[in-house]
């Protein structure tokens, strides 16, 4: 008896931008400037997609797709460009309040992504009492133990997401992907916390490779948190994803330098975000 193949879960960066619709919620894996579905996100900049809601560890994906105005909310915990202190598109929308936000802690973030997992509408936590994250923003709530303690806690609200974007090391056709590196950040939470989840790899292997490729451990996204795969070599550039390329730290500070003017900024645009993928890697390469 012939078995059946798998099904194959590859897709264009163009693929995923035609599944996100205004409005949207969207969560971005990876952790500040660090391992960023970086291909993913100047797609979401090149379209006319707006209006959205985007839940990160905050980085350059927060930033780029504020300066393209395709954000009307931010969730984060921070919003930094690592060896950048503050990342200075985002933080220019900020001041100028042209998103809105809620703003958590570290630690309440990642409950409420677990939460969203869980299908649970929150987590009681002790993070955050005694904080403007509950003090001065309304959508965080406390509750009241219901045993015999009767300890007051914060209810870290849940972050249900419609689309997450992740971005790792390998992955196979079939949606399972790996990091090689020291930190998994909090991909899967991502995917679990989704709808609909999308997973771009430096490159795609055969599933024999991938889990001979590394520990068990490092394969933290199976093929059931995913429903697409883009092979996007380099595709977390200029964020770093280590071992396979380091942050490209000049590339960063001509980043961070776009933000000091319109001028500035449209030049940088017109180079390096209105053009397609394979111009952007000719561009940074060059």
């Amino acid at each position: 008896m012939k078995l059946a193949q798998p099904t194959s879960k590859v897709v264009s960066e163009d693929d995923v931008v035609a599944e996100i619709r205004d409005g949207m919620t969207i969560g971005i894996g990876g952790w500040g400037s660090r391992r960023k579905p970086m291909s993913l996100v100047r797609a979401i900049a090149r379209s006319d997609v707006k209006d959205l809601t985007v839940v990160s560890y905050g980085g350059p994906d927060l930033g780029l797709l504020c300066a393209t105005g395709k954000v009307k909310r931010a969730v984060y915990a921070f919003c930094s460009l690592d060896s950048i202190a503050l990342e200075p598109h985002f933080r220019t929308a900020r001041q100028a309040g042209t998103v809105s936000t809620l703003e958590m802690d570290e630690g309440m973030f990642l409950l409420g992504l677990q939460a969203a997992a869980w299908r649970v509408p929150f987590i009681p936590t002790r993070v955050g009492l005694g904080s403007d994250l509950v003090e001065r923003q309304d959508e965080i709530k406390t509750v009241v133990s219901p045993y015999a303690d009767g300890e007051e806690l914060v209810a870290a609200p849940a972050l249900p997401l419609d689309v997450a974007l992740i971005h790792m090391h390998r992955g196979d056709r079939r949606g399972n992907g790996q990091y090689l590196n020291v930190d998994p950040y909090f991909d899967d939470l991502f995917c679990m916390a989704a709808e609909r989840r999308f997973m771009s790899v430096e490159r795609i292997v055969d599933t024999e490779e991938l889990a001979a490729g590394g520990p068990v451990q490092s394969l933290k996204i199976n093929r059931l948190m995913t429903d697409g795969v883009v092979e996007a070599p380099h595709g977390a550039h200029f964020t770093e994803c280590v071992p396979d390329y380091p942050r490209d730290e000049a590339f960063q500070r001509a980043y961070a330098a776009s933000a000091k003017s319109d001028e500035a900024w449209n030049e940088f645009r017109a180079r390096y975000i209105d053009v397609d993928e394979d111009e952007y890697q000719q561009a940074v390469s060059a």
